[in-house]
């Protein structure tokens, strides 16, 4: 067994405890971000005079050595190690010598796992945010596409009034627009160094913690010791964006798998995510869609679990904060595999247009625009309201919908009513007049799509990193 402590202890830590105690099994994935951050401190050593250069550069190679050997499948990692930090230093030890010694000078496991879990996440926030740019550019592509694709628009999952797949489509955006955001926020208050905070209460070496943090693309260290190494706030954060992003999978999700059904046949889903049943030789199953909606509650747990795991813990650190990294892996690989899922079921997906305008014809998504048209005729709203009701109870009874009638039906529930009506009811006019700010209108939704074009741009090509800190400011 290979650990970083034990001068303390006579007797052997017995099998079962180590392996209940050992991290090495999960905490290996942060190989690279533990030789990112030994690099930058045994550079700070030397540079501080506390290591010698030649120490220096026998570390640094031995370091690259390992990660390259592990990389190759040269060198495996395996349980005979606590944590993936003294499986490097062990490693390191055995191939350079009493230098290797020495790279744990001035720095704790608190710390280091600290800098670890920050450089990995940080990461993992760009991948993840890089992932959603995908999914937004998809839908961007798709609204300009469909602006004049007519369908029922729903509340309740009642056919409520008519929309066009384009205004659809962009409420889908504008959510994960705001996630995307949340994710340049979370980089932005977490791109600070914990490593040189120690245990708890720094140290006595003279480590230059600024230079550290700036070779590590952090904008400087953290300010407290004991919170450097009990911080997860970042990680709660992120895991809670992950769950937002996952709840709009999940009602994008709920809405795909309705309209694939017979009964709606909005969309047709590409064979490339469908499955078919062993009995049923008819089906063609969303179940990309239904699995993206069923691993949202993972991720939900995954959240719940780290926040249960923080809520009574005492500074400084806990060994209870080891059971951050599972929870958190798995968030991170179950919403990026479900994003990069998503945006090619989408983007390959095909949409039934005249059955979608048909649903909206037999939704009497008409009828509030027939009510304008007799409040424009000088009808109180009210009494036009009264009056649409019963026009919808006869359509009903008669199984048509409002623009089937004879005008001399129409006159019978009110005077007012003209040959005009059935233009003012068509699904164009309902739509297409509908020109405020953020409505379904072509006009008004081709503003919004030059906004979401801005956006789009902003957040990658006028940017310095994907991360923008001013990302904000777009509309």
């Amino acid at each position: 067994m290979a650990q970083l402590w034990g001068g303390r202890f006579q007797g052997e830590i017995s099998e079962l405890a180590w392996k209940f105690n050992a991290s090495i099994y999960f905490d290996q994935r942060l190989l690279a971000q533990d030789v990112q951050g030994s690099k930058a401190h045994v550079t700070m050593l030397a540079k501080q005079g506390i290591i010698t250069e030649e120490e220096k550069d026998s570390i640094i190679d031995g370091l690259t050595s390992i990660q390259e050997d592990v990389n190759s499948g040269k060198l495996q990692i395996t349980d005979k190690y606590e944590d993936i930090h003294s499986f490097i230093e062990a490693n390191l030890i055995d191939r350079i010598g009493d230098a290797g010694k020495k790279m744990h000078t001035g720095r704790s496991r608190n710390d280091q796992v600290a800098l670890d879990m920050r450089l990995y996440i940080r990461e993992e926030v760009i991948n993840t945010s890089e992932l959603v740019y995908e999914l937004l550019k998809v839908l961007n592509k798709l609204m300009k596409e469909h602006i004049n694709t007519y369908m029922p628009g729903f509340t309740h999952l009642q056919k409520a009034q008519p929309v066009t797949l384009a205004h659809h489509l962009g409420a889908y955006f504008e959510m994960f627009k705001r996630d995307s955001r949340r994710l340049c926020d979370i980089h932005q208050r977490m791109n600070f160094c914990p490593l040189g905070a120690g245990a708890l209460a720094g140290t006595t070496y003279p480590l230059d913690r600024h230079f550290v943090a700036e070779q590590l693309g952090f904008y400087g260290p953290t300010f407290n010791s004991m919170d450097s190494v009990s911080d997860r706030d970042y990680l709660i954060e992120f895991l809670s964006a992950l769950s937002l992003i996952m709840m709009h999978l999940s009602r994008f999700s709920e809405e795909i798998i309705i309209w694939n059904s017979n009964e709606y046949n909005f969309v047709t889903i590409d064979d490339a995510y469908s499955t078919g049943s062993s009995i049923m030789p008819q089906k063609k199953n969303p179940d990309i869609a239904e699995l993206v909606r069923g691993k949202t509650g993972r991720v939900y747990g995954d959240l719940n679990s780290l926040l249960v795991t923080m809520k009574g813990l005492p500074l400084a650190y806990n060994k209870d904060m080891q059971e951050d990294k599972e929870v958190s892996f798995d968030a991170i690989d179950t919403t990026k595999n479900c994003l990069a899922l998503f945006t090619d079921m989408l983007a390959t997906m095909k949409f039934n247009k005249e059955q979608m305008a048909k649903s909206a014809i037999r939704g009497f998504t008409d009828a509030t625009d027939a009510a304008d048209y007799l409040v424009n005729k000088g009808v109180p709203f009210r009494d036009a309201h009264g009056i649409i009701g019963r026009i919808v109870l006869y359509c009903i009874d008669k199984g048509i919908g409002i623009a089937d009638l004879k005008l001399s039906e129409l006159k019978e529930f009110a005077k007012e009513f003209d040959e005009d009506i059935y233009d003012a009811i068509s699904l164009k006019t309902c739509v297409e007049k509908r020109l405020t700010f953020g409505a379904p209108g072509p006009e008004a939704m081709k503003k919004v799509i030059a906004a979401c074009d801005e956006f789009l741009d902003l957040y990658w090509t006028k940017c310095h990193s994907p991360l923008y800190p001013d990302l904000h400011e777009a509309d």
